[in-house]
C-alpha cells in the first residue's frame, strides 16, 4: 500500500498517528508530494484523487481512498485485531464520531481558514480575505477554552479513553501554531491534556 502525504501537513499527520497506535505504520510505503510544486496536480495524481488533496492511500489492487478519516476508517476495519480508536459500542461510535466533526468543523476548519487567507502563503492561488482569517482566529481561540473547559473533568476528549477524537485534536493543537495560536497559561487543563498526548510514542509519527 502507498501513503501519498505531505509530511509536514497536518491531516498526513493524523492517519500517521493513527496508524502507528494501531501499530500498522510500517504497512505502507509513504510517498512524499511537494503541494508547493504542485506534485498533487499532476495528472497521474489527479486520476488517483480528482479532489488533488493529501493524504491518499493505494490499495494494493490500485483502488484508492481519499479523505483522512475514510483512510483511517478503512484501516480500522480491516485490521479488527487491533486496538479500537474509532469505537466499540454503538454510543462510544457516536460520541467519538460527534467529536470529530466538532473538532473537523471549530477548531480544524477554522485555523485552516485563518492560515489559508491570512498567511499570505496562498496569495497566488486564491481570492484570500484578511477579515475571514481574523473571524477564523478567534474561533479557534474560542475552541481552545472550550476544550479547555472540556477537559477539567476529562482525561481525554471522549469515552474516557485515547481515541481519534485525541489524535485530530492534538494535531489540530499544534497546528493552530502556524497561526499563532497556543495553549494560554491559563489554560491548565487543556496544557496537561496536550502533555499527555505529547508523551506516547506515537505523537512523533
Amino acid at each position: 500500500m502507498k501513503l501519498y502525504e505531505m509530511a509536514i501537513a497536518p491531516n498526513p499527520r493524523r492517519v500517521r498517528m493513527f496508524l502507528a497506535e494501531k501499530g500498522l505504520l510500517n504497512k505502507v510505503q509513504r510517498v512524499e508530494l511537494d503541494l508547493q510544486k504542485g506534485d498533487n496536480l499532476k495528472p497521474d495524481f489527479v486520476a488517483k484523487n480528482p479532489m488533488k488533496k493529501v493524504p491518499m492511500l493505494e490499495l494494493d489492487d490500485g483502488t484508492c481512498i481519499s479523505e483522512t478519516m475514510a483512510i483511517c476508517r478503512y484501516f480500522e476495519e480491516a485490521h479488527p485485531e487491533t486496538q479500537s480508536l474509532l469505537g466499540d459500542t454503538a454510543v462510544e461510535k457516536a460520541q467519538i464520531e460527534q467529536w470529530l466533526r466538532w473538532i473537523d468543523f471549530y477548531l480544524f476548519l477554522p485555523t485552516g481558514m485563518s492560515f489559508q487567507h491570512g498567511s499570505g502563503y496562498f496569495n497566488d492561488r486564491m481570492n484570500c480575505i484578511k477579515e475571514w482569517a481574523q473571524d477564523c482566529h478567534v474561533k479557534v481561540i474560542d475552541f481552545f477554552d472550550f476544550l479547555d473547559k472540556h477537559l477539567a473533568e476529562n482525561d481525554y476528549i471522549c469515552c474516557q479513553r485515547f481515541t481519534a477524537a485525541d489524535i485530530n485534536a492534538y494535531t489540530t493543537v499544534q497546528f493552530a501554531k502556524v497561526i499563532g495560536v497556543r495553549i494560554s497559561s491559563e489554560q491548565k487543563n487543556l496544557q496537561a491534556w496536550h502533555d499527555s498526548i505529547h508523551g506516547r510514542d506515537t505523537a512523533n509519527a
